[in-house]
């Protein structure tokens, strides 16, 4: 069996993956996107299946060479046809958050007011309208990198007049309203093939902007949490996390995000609006770190469900995100309209074969009409093609046909 290639840049957010693919003894290679190449020739890469764990934050590491990179190295791994986990579409979305917005746009889903601009002095202009306090998001982000509030107009203006707005590495930003979040927590839901894997709540003090699962060190109820995807002396973050099953619709929601979006693997975060009890998108995310120490939060190891995933789609690489489970409501709602489009297209090709049967029918007996008569005007001699006697110098019409 071919490796399982493992393409990402951050040395301790996969441990426990790692540890669950040499568990069962699967072969790896570890690809870093910081120094990385590839031969647009090579039409055979060395590997089974790539699983994409490139992170949007990496330029905080040292890692901005990687993120552009990826983009060509995806496009070129699905042209050839290597079975890829969180391919092109998922990582596209993963780093942007204004594609974020316009697919949550697209179908239909609230999110925070928002106004997507590219210069400081646009700042002042997009916040018109929108509720204060209001922050400014760089549009590539990841653990909360390129987030500032600001709590009035005049704290926005002076920043963008001292050129201090972070419109991070593609000179993008979003200027958004700040949620205040209902209850003091915000909602984390995990995917995985599309599919609802679970979800926690998240308790946060609403000063922090770095929500990463991996790096929370309790319970809600103050159980410790062991953290094995960080470093022995990370720092903690003091967030406490429980475990949660949103209502129905929401995981409705969420898995029509992750499959509009292409993500295989990934996580959507909400919350509801304290000021009008809305829930709102915010945030998808296709670098899913599942939460620190899930069996002892959510009841159950995901990252034993992630292999399990990853081996499926190595020997099935037509799977993803959108057709994993046979009864995938997209995949049955993409098979009745291909179903009803291709019964139309047969229903009016048959019109048209029969109305040209119609046709067709009809100028055989006209034509065997005119050979019978000019076999009758022949064998008598006196009528001419047009029905017309020929007697005493006169023309005079026949009516006998």
């Amino acid at each position: 069996m071919l490796p399982f290639a493992i393409y990402h840049e951050h040395p301790d957010w996969f441990r426990p993956l790692f540890m669950e693919l040499d568990r069962r003894g699967l072969p790896v290679v570890r690809l870093d996107p910081r120094a990385h190449l590839y031969d647009p020739s090579d039409s055979r890469p060395p590997y089974s299946l790539l699983f994409n764990r490139m992170s949007p934050s990496a330029y905080l590491r040292g890692g901005i060479q990687g993120m552009f990179f990826t983009l060509s190295y995806l496009t070129h791994l699905e042209r050839v046809g290597l079975p890829v986990v969180n391919g092109l579409a998922a990582f596209t979305t993963e780093t942007s958050k204004a594609r974020q917005l316009t697919l949550l746009e697209s179908l239909g889903l609230p999110y925070p007011k928002a106004r997507v601009i590219n210069h400081p002095s646009r700042a002042v202009e997009a916040a018109d309208g929108l509720r204060f306090p209001v922050v400014v998001k760089a549009n590539v982000g990841g653990s909360g990198a390129g987030i500032v509030r600001y709590d009035t107009l005049a704290a926005l203006t002076t920043a963008a007049n001292a050129d201090q707005l972070d419109f991070g590495v593609d000179h993008t930003a979003l200027v958004q309203e700040f949620v205040p979040a209902r209850g003091g927590h915000i909602t984390r839901v995990e995917t995985l093939g599309g599919k609802y894997l679970y979800a926690i709540k998240v308790f946060t003090s609403g000063e922090s902007f770095n929500l990463c699962p991996a790096d929370i060190c309790q319970r809600a109820d103050g159980v410790e949490l062991v953290r094995a995807a960080c470093p022995v002396d990370a720092p903690k973050t003091g967030l406490k996390v429980e475990g949660y099953t949103p209502p129905a619709d929401v995981i409705s929601a969420c898995e029509r995000i992750m499959q509009a979006a292409g993500i295989d693997v990934g996580g959507i975060e909400y919350m509801v609006d304290d000021r009008d009890g809305r829930v709102v998108y915010y945030d998808v995310n296709a670098l899913s770190n599942f939460v620190a120490d899930a069996p002892n939060v959510v009841g159950f190891d995901p990252f034993r469900r992630l292999v399990d995933y990853l081996e499926t789609r190595a020997h099935k690489p037509e799977l993803g995100a959108w057709s994993l489970e046979p009864d995938n409501s997209v995949r049955r709602t993409k098979s009745k309209i291909f179903n009803r489009f291709t019964s139309y297209k047969l229903q009016a090709t048959s019109n048209k074969l029969q109305a040209l049967s119609w046709r067709t029918h009809a100028l055989r007996l006209l034509a065997t009409c005119l050979r019978r008569m000019a076999s009758e005007c022949r064998r008598r001699g006196d009528v001419d093609l047009l029905g017309v006697r020929q007697a005493s110098g006169a023309a005079e019409r026949t009516d006998r046909f």
